[in-house]
């Protein structure tokens, strides 16, 4: 009782600190695995103070009187002195010939149990979560990795009739032989499945273009679009997702005008990627689409004008990049990038995020008969188009160019003569490029897209390409069966030259093309066909 008092009268900041040490024994008490427990028969007093081993407090087991009290004693002597030996092996290192006993929350209940079960639990798991699983530990590494598994898996999947490995999926000397033969082989049957289903439609060319006529159903079908990646000089990268994409016969024109916040002198280079988007599920996943690189350029190599208008003005890198500028601010306003048909798929599909696709180089047949072999037999498809129209398509087949006519080390090819005006042709409408950056619409006069297929005689793509093209004035008069201005488009780059002769009907207000000569490099001819023009 006068302890009692004695407590009562304490400081409250003292009766908090011996709260504070009470439920600090009670927690180190629930922690601690408990000792055996021996049956009490005496009730116990309730006291205050520090726990003694085996969380005790000082007064527990002391009976009333007589025989219960002794009796209560002896008991929790014994309890006292199992609970000060664990508490021994506790606080320092176990002597030679003691047992420590491990903690339930620190025992790994996977090694606990047989390889056979794990194994079976995990064969009721999909490949994909196989896969990740194979990352967390080195058990289940080992576990998931198990041949007769990814047995079962290929079997199930690709029926039985490649039951047998063959040599070159066997194990070679060098390689992560812990890796299931069956699982590299499963992997590599599922990719070349998966090239076949997107393959197999584009086999069937189109005798107009001379290209698949499925790349457009591909490119959609396989939820393919395109990233742009733009570096500034500090080294912040930003990447921007499409905004826009405009598909023709045979090139599509991606737009990007979201979320451009920098200057145009800011950017160091640009790298477009190819995405495959996976489709979208109900359990959302943070999973990244694959990227393949198609283009990485430099900005700070020399840009063309090309156009202008009241809002913006059109800068045109090479190969085929437009930056729409807003006039004297040198902000971005939005990015145009016109991409060829020609293994467009492919390249989105099948590069990696650092390296673009390297196409095959496809030979023609040796044809020693014919002495001006790569020079004749050509066909062209030839369009001129904007974001929404088309200004001009048309086919040219058996084109050539003599042995003698080479110049300059150029094979000409005369597409549309001004003297024959047969060839002549009207392009409808203007020659205009829209735009657009969110609710602001423009258009840049005399500039137009140029999408240009080059077919070999044996109908294989010789020169692809799909740019960006503008309207100058001719230095000379062009032809003198027209009464209006002479207008002329050119293009050049490593692969071939185009040039366009035009006149500008004021009556009419339309432009005719009257002159179209494609120029290949001697060089490209002789290393394509074998020979030594």
């Amino acid at each position: 009782m006068i302890r009692f008092l004695l407590s009562a009268n304490r400081h409250p900041l003292e009766m908090a600190a011996g709260r504070g040490e009470f439920f600090r024994s009670f927690l180190e008490g629930l922690q601690r695995q408990p000792a055996q427990r021996v049956p009490e028969t005496g009730q116990p007093n309730r006291g205050r103070g520090s726990s003694r081993p085996g969380g005790r407090f000082p007064g527990q087991g002391r009976g009333f009187s007589g025989q219960r009290r002794k009796e209560g004693q002896r008991k929790v002597s014994t309890r006292s002195s199992g609970s000060e030996t664990e508490a021994s092996s506790d606080s320092g290192p176990p002597k030679k010939g003691s047992h420590r006993k491990s903690s339930p929350c620190k025992l790994n209940l996977l090694e606990s149990l047989p390889s056979e079960i794990l194994v079976k639990i995990l064969s009721y798991l999909d490949p994909s979560s196989l896969f990740c699983l194979s990352h967390v530990s080195r058990l289940l590494h080992r576990l998931s990795n198990d041949d007769v598994l990814w047995q079962r898996i290929y079997t199930s999947e690709f029926g039985s009739r490649n039951w047998k490995l063959k040599t070159s999926e066997k194990c070679v000397e060098g390689e992560d032989c812990l890796t299931s033969r069956w699982k590299r082989l499963y992997f590599k049957s599922m990719a070349g499945q998966e090239l076949i289903k997107w393959r197999k439609p584009l086999k069937d060319i189109s005798p107009y273009t001379g290209l698949p006529r499925q790349t457009e159903w591909a490119l959609r079908s396989l939820n393919v679009s395109w990233e742009l990646t733009l570096c500034e000089r500090l080294g912040q990268e930003h990447t921007l997702e499409q905004s826009q994409a405009h598909f023709f016969e045979s090139s599509v024109i991606v737009h990007w005008s979201d979320g451009i916040h920098m200057k145009f002198h800011h950017i160091t280079t640009i790298q477009l990627h190819g995405v495959r988007k996976e489709p979208q599920s109900s359990i959302k996943t943070t999973k990244p689409n694959w990227r393949s690189l198609i283009l990485k350029l430099d900005t700070g190599s020399p840009f063309l004008v090309i156009g202008k208008d009241k809002l913006i003005k059109m800068l045109l890198l090479q190969p085929g990049v437009i930056f729409g500028v807003w006039r004297g601010k040198n902000q971005v306003a939005f990015i145009m990038i016109s991409l060829h048909f020609h293994k467009l798929v492919e390249k989105s599909l099948l590069g990696s995020p650092a390296c673009p696709y390297s196409e095959p180089v496809e030979l023609p047949p040796v044809d020693d008969v014919d002495p001006e072999l790569g020079l004749h037999g050509y066909s062209l498809h030839f369009v001129l188009h904007n974001t929404g129209t088309v200004i001009m398509s048309g086919r040219f087949q058996q084109l050539f160019c003599h042995k003698a006519q080479i110049q300059h080390g150029l094979v000409k090819l005369k597409v549309i003569q001004r003297s024959n005006l047969s060839q002549h042709r009207s392009l409808s409408g203007s020659i205009r490029l829209p735009w657009r950056h969110e609710d602001v619409k423009g258009a840049v006069e005399n500039c137009c897209i140029m999408s240009l297929t080059l077919l070999d005689e044996f109908q294989k793509p010789f020169w692809c390409v799909s740019t960006p093209i503008h309207i100058t004035m001719a230095k000379t008069a062009i032809s003198c069966d027209y009464s209006g201005h002479d207008f002329q488009m050119l293009y050049r780059n490593a692969d071939g030259e185009v040039k366009m002769l035009l006149v500008w009907l004021e009556e009419q207000k339309q432009f005719f093309l009257i002159g179209l000569t494609v120029c290949l490099p001697v060089a490209k001819v002789n290393k394509r066909f074998n020979r030594e023009y």
